[in-house]
């Protein structure tokens, strides 16, 4: 009986930990040197309100009938002046700017612009 408590109880921590955290692999060469291609990163579900700038989010991009996940550093949150190469003075409510590390290889904001805060997942808390 205390070995099926016990799996139950695994299966509880498992399946929090599943909606919680996720495993991202790096696509590409957008966020060297900080993450490069094929590492592994493990990101944690986060609320856009605890976001700073800094951090690096996975945010899910929607192109077409396809979503694509996209990890990018937080450069700007709403409110905030709004980074050069941007049109605008401030971040709009609810949209933050996201920006990869190595700008000659990134397609980040600066090419599609604000990303809704909605589309975020986590933060990345550590690579593996």
């Amino acid at each position: 009986m205390i070995w099926l408590a016990a799996a139950i109880a695994l299966l509880g921590v498992a399946g929090w930990a599943g909606t919680r955290l996720r495993i991202a692999v790096v696509t590409g060469p957008s966020m060297a040197p900080t993450f490069r291609d094929h590492d592994r990163v493990l990101v944690r579900r986060t609320r856009a309100s605890a976001l700073r700038r800094g951090d690096v989010a996975l945010v899910a991009m929607s192109t077409g009938p396809q979503t694509s996940w996209i990890l990018k550093r937080v450069a700007a949150l709403p409110g905030d002046a709004v980074p050069a190469g941007l049109a605008g003075p401030r971040v709009p409510p609810g949209m933050l700017v996201l920006l990869g590390d190595n700008p000659p290889e990134s397609i980040d904001s600066r090419d599609f612009g604000y990303v809704p805060a909605s589309q975020l997942f986590g933060v990345a808390i550590r690579k593996l």
